[in-house]
Parts: C-alpha cells; structure tokens; sequence
C-alpha cells in the first residue's frame, strides 16, 4: 500500500521584511538625539552618534575599549579600528558632539583605557551583545514612529554614506568625504 506523504515547510523569511535597510534622513537622526539628550541617556546618545560616526558593524562598535577611541579622558578626533570581518584597519573621523557625548559617558561610567566603551549589567559578558544593541536601535526607531521592520543595527552604519550621496550626487566621492562628513 502507497502512502502520500505532504510535507508542509514555511520558509523562515515568508511574510518578513529581509534584504537592504533603509538608511536614517537628517531629520530621523536628529529626532533621536534629541529625545536621547532630554531623556538624559547618556550612554544610548554616545552609542548613537559613534554608530553613525565610525560606520562599524554592530560587533565592531559593541567591543570597542575606552583607549581604541580616546587619550586618558579625551577623546580623539579621529580612531583606526581593525573590524573582526575584513582585519583590515578602518580610520573614521569622530565629530565634536560625539566627543562630547562619549567624554559625557566615559565620566559618568566611570570607564578607564581598558575597559569596554559600553559595558553590559549581564554578568556573562564583558560588553554590550549585538543583540542587545540591536534591541536598542529597535527601541530608537520605534519612539520616533519608524517601522522596526525598515531599520536595524546596519541602517546606522549606511547612514553618513548615504547622506553624502544625497548631498554630492557623486558614488567615488562617498568613502572619503563620509568619514569627515558632520550629520
């Protein structure tokens, strides 16, 4: 006797939003840092303004140590990071308001040159997890009305390049004027 079996198999993308996300505009970007400056969160403001800044993937960021970007308490204006994927030295400019927002965390952290830059409560780990991160950027988007679907931990790190774009309508211009370009 033959017996049909069906095999019912969904596909873990069926009904998601998967590919490219959506880089933030000037005035999504603004919105979160205001409302990250008058909710006094300091540490979320430093994350936020060095994701747009270096251009790093999310494991990149969350293990950078306080001496990768700053000399004792100051921070530097522009750092060279080597990134886990491509172990090719990466040098990204830092703004001055994101100077000013990591001295702000630094200081309230209390973080000295070997420690983590954003540390975690979570005693498994020395550092914020991407997931953690990526929990928080879902966070961002969502209080300013964004759909979390649209915008992730890598539409940070397209952002300054794509406002570059928009701004000079030239693709060769994007990687060197990107590191310099104030948002």
């Amino acid at each position: 006797m033959n017996t049909i079996v069906t095999y019912s198999h969904k596909p873990w993308n069926k009904g998601k939003l998967v590919g490219q996300k959506a880089p933030l505009r000037v005035r999504d970007i603004w919105t979160i840092r205001v409302r990250l400056q008058l909710a006094e969160k300091t540490r979320d403001l430093a994350l936020f303004n060095l994701a747009i800044d270096s251009k790093l993937r999310a494991c990149n960021l969350t293990k950078l140590r306080v001496r990768d970007i700053a000399h004792g308490e100051y921070v530097s204006s522009r750092a060279i990071v080597m990134p886990q994927k491509t172990q090719h030295p990466v040098q990204f400019e830092i703004t001055e308001q994101t100077r000013t927002a990591l001295e702000a965390w630094m200081h309230q952290a209390h973080l000295c040159c070997e420690d983590f830059l954003f540390p975690t409560r979570l005693h498994g780990s020395d550092h914020l997890s991407t997931r953690q991160y990526a929990r928080i950027v879902k966070a961002w988007v969502t209080a300013i009305g964004l759909g979390p679907t649209m915008y992730g931990t890598h539409t940070l790190r397209g952002t300054k390049t794509s406002l570059v774009y928009r701004k000079t309508k030239n693709l060769r211009a994007c990687p060197t004027l990107a590191w310099s370009y104030e948002v």
